[in-house]
């Protein structure tokens, strides 16, 4: 089931695991400009349910850098950490449906047993038919199957997987208990009530697993757009897990205007001098065809 209201829900859903950087800018860039142009909301939710990996202090200072570049969100701050309950519920919904099963399979196991896919091991349902009982982990996994999942991106086109052959049933609540991003990031979606997803095109394999998420639970399936990955000299994709710089907090204009460029924008028509100035043209200049052209030229 999709979006068909006119009303348009954005959000930015930054993982508190290192400070803000140009990778991260140019998705928060690329969502908030589009959801101004199409007076839309824009929510913040801070994506914190992976306790492992979260620095100290830095969603903090995400917040601040954020607020310091311009960006203004609608209500109060959403944070995942707060949602467990929601994510339970939607697993033991599952588990009650039979959609999906415990797994005990460790990492080593599925190394040993599965076909290799383009993100990682193809679980081929070991545990499928599995009691649950006796000793071992237990990870929640979704049970797939053959169909298509299709849905047309805004940047990248048209785009189609069939999760089962391609990915393999796939983890919804980890060994350790923490919820798994794909389950986690769709009830958050749903929770609220976003319409428009816009993030870096490093999760466009994952958008097949979330859309069939989001028909299983009866949730809507919002519309998705995904941009270009920033990437360092070597080609490889900015990230907080490499410790990539956090963004010159002296300098807001410039790294608003660099992550515009890297975007593909049209340029804007003046010599500005604050970030409120620049969110004032991009709301009118913001071009999806634009960005699709840019982001076919990178792939």
């Amino acid at each position: 089931m999709s979006i068909t209201s006119t009303d348009y829900v954005g959000r930015f859903a930054p993982s508190p695991s290192g400070d803000l950087h140009f990778g991260s800018l140019v998705t928060a860039v690329a969502s908030f400009a589009d959801a101004l142009h199409e007076n839309g909301q824009w929510i913040l939710r801070i994506d914190d349910i992976d306790t492992p990996r979260v620095a100290p202090g830095s969603a903090d200072r995400i917040v601040h850098s954020l607020a310091g570049l311009g960006f203004e969100w609608a209500g109060a701050i959403r944070w995942q950490s707060q949602r467990l309950a929601a994510y339970e519920e939607a697993s033991l919904a599952l588990l009650d449906q039979q959609l999906a099963y415990p797994c005990r399979c460790s990492r080593r196991d599925i190394e040993l047993i599965s076909e290799p896919g383009r993100e990682g091991p193809i679980y081929p349902g070991t545990c499928r038919l599995w009691n649950g009982l006796g000793d071992g982990q237990r990870a929640i996994r979704l049970r797939t199957d053959s169909a298509l999942i299709s849905f047309t991106d805004r940047a990248f086109g048209r785009q189609q997987q069939n999760i089962e052959h391609e990915v393999g049933d796939f983890v919804i609540r980890r060994a350790d208990n923490l919820t798994a991003y794909q389950l986690a990031v769709v009830v958050d979606d749903a929770l609220d009530r976003i319409t428009h997803v816009v993030r870096g095109a490093d999760l466009l394999l994952s958008t097949p697993r979330q859309i069939y998420l989001c028909e299983l639970l009866d949730y809507e399936t919002p519309v998705y757009l995904h941009v270009p990955l920033a990437k360092d000299a070597n080609g490889k994709k900015i990230s907080k897990s490499d410790n990539a710089s956090a963004l010159n907090a002296r300098e807001p204009l410039s790294a608003l205007q660099s992550a515009w460029r890297f975007l593909g924008q049209p340029a804007l028509d003046r010599d500005l001098s604050s970030p409120a100035e620049f969110w004032v043209d991009a709301r009118d200049k913001w071009s999806v065809p634009a960005l699709a052209t840019h982001a076919q030229n990178t792939v």
